[in-house]
């Protein structure tokens, strides 16, 4: 009659502690790559919430959250704010590789100059690609005198928070990120660090570029969770299966042995 020792003593084959092994190390891989995307979860929640609550919040004066040469911090990223001034046309610039809905473009920048020596770049909002690369697109004019602007407050681009890479060579006029400190280089006044995404303005011009949609702040790390539970699943899949193979091994080899068995009293029979 088998022992229960022997009976698995083929978990200790080479075959078997290989086996033992993979699934001991993809266990912990599994529990950290859950722990991960639940991490990743709260961070993306955590963010979409703060993005609506800035969105959704009562315009501020834009004064009591940028200042020339001070970065918009993250926490105000969306934010509503107001300003007053006069646009400075002779300084507009075009950020190419902007498309939007399915279509080429260009966003329009142009300083609104506050007084006392300073100023705060518009994103007065986007207009179609020309018929050629190298056609100038059409570009309404900003209202002329006094006007009062309301958008989201943004901070400055940079090749890692925008994934554009810089480039020389561009024609005139043209950029292809929105940074305050490199476009303030040379203007006749200082600018507020990063820029306003125009969403209303007074008095209202006949003709503007089109307005840039709101942020779309996701499923707020949906896909993450989903991600996090998946890969937990996976320890109870690798536990399951490595007990299920044990369990079907022992049951093979004591319906070998009692066959061997079988056959022996058979024989021992005749």
């Amino acid at each position: 009659m088998p022992t229960l020792e022997g009976v698995y003593r083929f978990l200790l084959t080479p075959r078997w502690l290989a086996l033992h092994v993979v699934v001991l190390l993809v266990i912990p891989a599994f529990v950290f790559l859950g722990r991960w995307q639940f991490g990743r979860f709260e961070e993306r929640s955590a963010n979409s919430e703060r993005i609506t609550a800035n969105i959704e919040a009562a315009p501020v004066p834009l004064e009591r959250l940028a200042a020339p040469g001070q970065q918009v911090r993250q926490d105000d990223r969306f934010r509503s704010v107001t300003v007053a001034g006069t646009y400075d046309p002779s300084h507009a610039l075009l950020v190419r590789r902007r498309p939007q809905e399915g279509q080429n473009g260009y966003y329009v920048l142009t300083p609104l100059v506050t007084g006392g020596g300073t100023a705060v770049i518009v994103n007065r909002g986007w207009v179609k690609a020309g018929a050629t690369a190298d056609a100038a697109p059409e570009v309404p004019a900003p209202p002329a005198g006094q006007v009062s602007v309301t958008g989201r407050l943004r901070p400055s681009e940079t090749e890692e928070s925008s994934g554009i890479r810089e480039r020389s060579g561009l024609p005139a006029g043209q950029v292809l990120l929105i940074n305050a400190g490199k476009i303030g280089q040379g203007l006749p006044y200082r600018l507020v660090g990063g820029y306003v995404e125009l969403t209303e303005q007074r008095p209202r011009p006949a003709a503007a570029p089109e307005p840039v949609p709101e942020p779309d702040v996701g499923a707020g790390g949906g896909l993450n969770l989903a991600y996090g539970v998946q890969w937990w699943l996976f320890i109870g899949i690798a536990i399951g299966g490595w007990i299920l193979l044990m369990r079907r091994e022992v049951a093979e080899r004591k319906a070998d042995s009692d066959l061997h068995v079988t056959e022996e009293a058979g024989a021992a029979a005749n």
